[in-house]
């Protein structure tokens, strides 16, 4: 049985939890704890089982195997209407033909709340996220930014147990995508909300979360911080997945990497072995015996196709650094902070 104090900081948890449509397995025995107050990510490419695990904690499906709970309670069988959930979705699904305070008011009302008091909740609301001056404009008067923080805002104002965020940016100006997305992570903290937030934009994750729940084929394929995601990949997959990565075979004999013209300290035992090492982990200094093939100019970073010793090497360099072109021979200097050993 589970002590008090763990029930009571966790606000979801998924035990051994299986979806099926048919004989197809969308979630694969998904087991994990989501903390009160924190902002966890599921990410991963399409039909990996994210949005699926979303769809389970809203009630919109139900597991087929396994038990799911919100805030201590068992709700694996119970609707999405006898959950405390709140749910930002992709298109906003404001009422057009209402002003933003009567959209923000509307959940409120439904649930028994006198409409007097339902306005008066929902002004506090859209005072406290900066829509003050806006409550009798109609959704279509707003920029997508503000549509956006709308459609928190009437998930906030039910104090949910949980809110979810569905692919929450995917129709939002590119521009305006980081600024909105600053804007989410900024409530979220304010309010000391739970929330889990699906993206398949790997950027995007890490820039919001405290933890990422990186699924492939249907099960985690690793779950952390975006510190160690990025920095303590779990595997190829996670290490390709999350930013760009240089995937390289060879073996370690002696405490020390021999693979494509690379000769590396690592860690561990002997053997086969597979590196994965990040591109803006590779100095590039003139001289040597790599070549440059290509080279790409991307305003803030300049990234290098590399040959070294037969291996094709993508680098990321700033742009402040001196550059090179194609066809010079370089050598490779590499941090090793960038390496991990994947196997």
């Amino acid at each position: 049985m589970k002590d008090m104090d763990s029930v009571t900081e966790t606000a979801i948890e998924f035990e051994g939890v299986i979806k099926r449509y048919g004989d197809a397995v969308a979630v694969n025995g998904l087991s994990l704890s989501i903390r009160r107050g924190e902002l966890v990510t599921f990410l991963g490419p399409s039909g990996c089982g994210k949005t699926t695990s979303l769809r389970l904690i809203a009630g919109l499906e139900l597991p087929t195997e396994g038990r799911l709970l919100i805030a201590g309670r068992d709700v694996s069988r119970d609707p999405a209407s006898e959950r405390n959930v709140g749910m930002v979705f992709q298109s906003y699904a404001l009422f057009p033909h209402i002003s933003v305070l009567e959209n923000v008011a509307y959940g409120p009302i439904i649930r028994g709340v006198k409409k007097p008091q339902a306005r008066d909740k929902a002004r506090t609301i859209l005072d406290q996220i900066g829509l003050g001056g806006l409550h009798d404009r109609l959704p279509s008067e707003l920029s997508g930014g503000q549509q956006q923080r709308v459609a928190v805002a009437r998930a906030i104002v039910q104090q949910p147990d949980v809110i979810l965020f569905d692919e929450p940016l995917s129709n939002v100006d590119a521009k305006l995508r980081r600024r909105v997305r600053s804007e989410i992570r900024a409530l979220q903290q304010e309010f000391g909300l739970t929330a889990v937030y699906v993206t398949h934009d790997q950027e995007e994750a890490l820039a919001v979360s405290d933890r990422i729940v990186v699924m492939e084929k249907g099960q985690i394929a690793q779950f952390g911080t975006p510190e160690d995601l990025y920095e303590r990949p779990a595997s190829a997959f996670i290490s390709s997945f999350i930013g760009d990565a240089n995937i390289i075979a060879g073996k370690v004999q002696s405490g020390r990497f021999i693979g494509a013209g690379l000769d590396l300290p690592v860690p561990g035992d002997a053997g086969a072995a597979t590196l994965s090492i990040r591109p803006e982990r590779i100095v590039l200094a003139a001289g040597g015996t790599a070549r440059i093939d290509s080279v790409t100019y991307l305003g803030s970073r300049m990234e290098y196709a590399v040959t070294s010793g037969g291996l094709a090497l993508l680098v990321s360099r700033p742009i402040t650094e001196p550059r090179f072109e194609r066809g010079d021979a370089v050598q490779l200097q590499i941090d090793q902070a960038g390496v991990t050993r994947l196997d």
